[in-house]
């Protein structure tokens, strides 16, 4: 079985990931995982890849592509199929994932896509402090400290935000991403694989729900 898992930031995607990846015992491939594979075997794709990096640019689209191909061609994914998450991330890439698979004989089965509410997420995400003096962290929602104002693990009652957990900053990184995943996710829905999942539930309902997609693959 192979599977795309797609989700805005902090709709649960990572721990749905790990769910799936031991359910199933498919080989969970991250964007992150493959350039670092490529990158500590020093392929040729891989040495390429670190150049744009090191000199802090994007890794243009056919590097990428390659080392999802170098990946996805190795024996266990070949054996237990894959889970990508974080490709494609654009239409170019999607087309290009396509061909690989072709090449490969094998096949894209399913794209699940976690739905949030974009303001949910904000709260989610932007929810997020931290104590000033041991740095111990909160969430307002979901894990707010014992008394309201006072660090548990120090007393200190002098708390700060990342500038990354701030809800404009949060608000911005959703659209970026909204803006990305729309055309995707109008591709695969076209293709008839597109499965779409509530992830407002409970982690085990969300989970569930995914089952009950992947058991018709």
């Amino acid at each position: 079985m192979n599977i795309i898992l797609m989700g805005l930031p902090g709709a649960g995607k990572g721990t749905q990931a790990e769910k799936i990846s031991e359910n199933y015992k498919i080989v969970h491939i991250s964007t992150g995982d493959m350039f670092r594979e490529a990158i500590s075997k020093k392929s040729e794709l891989g040495r390429t890849a670190q150049g744009y990096m090191d000199q802090g640019q994007l890794v243009p689209d056919e590097v990428t592509s390659g080392i999802v191909k170098e990946r996805i061609a190795q024996e266990d994914v070949q054996q237990h199929g894959f889970m990508l998450d974080g490709f494609p991330r654009t239409l170019v890439q999607a087309e290009t994932l396509d061909q690989i698979v072709k090449e490969l004989k094998t096949s894209i089965d399913r794209v699940v896509n976690i739905k949030v509410d974009p303001e949910d997420l904000v709260e989610r995400l932007s929810g997020r402090f931290i104590c000033r003096k041991c740095g111990a962290t909160y969430h307002k929602i979901y894990n707010p400290p014992k008394v309201e104002g006072v660090c548990d693990v120090c007393g200190s009652k002098d708390f700060y935000q990342r500038d990354d957990d701030k809800p404009e900053v949060v608000r911005n990184r959703l659209e970026v991403n909204i803006e990305k995943n729309t055309p995707l996710i109008a591709y695969y829905e076209k293709q008839g694989k597109l499965s779409n999942i509530d992830g407002n539930k409970p982690i085990n309902e969300v989970f569930d729900e995914i089952k009950k997609v992947l058991e018709k693959v």
